[in-house]
């Protein structure tokens, strides 16, 4: 397959363009990913399965500094100590000394907490136990609040996002802000995106599943993005994207199939 692009975060790092979601995943799937060239994962607490992701690691023979991990701060274990123990309890489960990308998990803005939490995670930066830090489903009234109240713009926003979410106004307001895109759920929830025209005559005319479009589609578009499945055809298969491109007017057709939020 052709190699994985990476994409530049606003702290220097790269981080590889196309990953492997492992939530609902375990050690074998994540092992078959490392095998089919996937360098990226993505896991969190909350998934239950970071001790199954490192010893994926362990068992690919992939050299660390090839690989690109990262995890996520659950709801119930933010604040500021409780983010520091809760990254210990992961790069223990992890087996790393370093974790590339620390996120928090969802800004849940009832508890109050992610600023106290976000500066646990510069701290953890600032002693290099992490390389880059971000966020996951945070809206722009969450990201503003950041930039006013702390030093550090986050290197990322892991969101919902595909043809149906696509979220232009987010996207635009972090490129601005110098805030990469990665987008969970690439190719949709219970949707009936891939049956889309827009989505399936480009896939006839490329030779590519529907899937491959919709990832290539995020790809064109600049957005990182971490598809997950349990089955190794399709794991293949969603890392199989970077031999072909897709038009300016197919872009703009899927991206015309936006239903969602800003």
């Amino acid at each position: 397959m052709a190699p994985v692009p990476t994409v530049g975060l606003n702290d220097g790092v790269t981080i590889p363009q196309l990953g492997f979601g492992t939530y609902g995943v375990d050690q074998d799937e994540v092992e078959i990913a490392l095998a089919t060239g996937y360098r990226s994962l993505d896991t969190a607490t909350i998934y239950s399965n970071e001790e199954g992701v490192g010893r994926a690691i362990v068992a690919s023979g992939i050299p660390r500094e090839a690989l690109f991990v990262t995890t996520k701060v659950w709801d119930d274990q933010q604040g500021y100590d409780a983010t520091l123990r809760s990254f210990e309890g992961s790069r223990k489960r992890l087996g790393l000394e370093v974790v590339d990308l620390f996120l928090i998990h969802w800004p849940v803005p009832q508890l109050d907490l992610y600023v106290e939490t976000w500066r646990a995670l510069e701290e953890l930066l600032a002693d290099g136990d992490v390389r880059a830090i971000g966020v996951s489903n945070f809206d722009r009234e969450h990201l503003d609040r950041l930039a006013e109240e702390t030093s550090t713009v986050p290197a990322l926003n892991q969101v919902e996002l595909n043809p149906h979410i696509a979220r232009p106004g987010l996207r635009e307001y972090h490129a601005a802000h110098g805030i990469a895109t990665e987008a969970w759920a690439p190719l949709a929830r219970a949707s009936d995106l891939l049956d889309e025209p827009a989505v399936t005559e480009p896939a006839e005319r490329h030779g590519k599943t529907p899937a491959q479009i919709v990832l290539r589609w995020a790809i064109e578009l600049g957005i990182v993005a971490i598809p997950r499945s349990s089955k190794k055809e399709r794991i293949e298969e969603n890392l199989d994207v970077f031999d072909f491109e897709l038009t300016a007017d197919e872009v703009e057709r899927i991206s015309a199939l936006d239903q969602g939020p800003a």
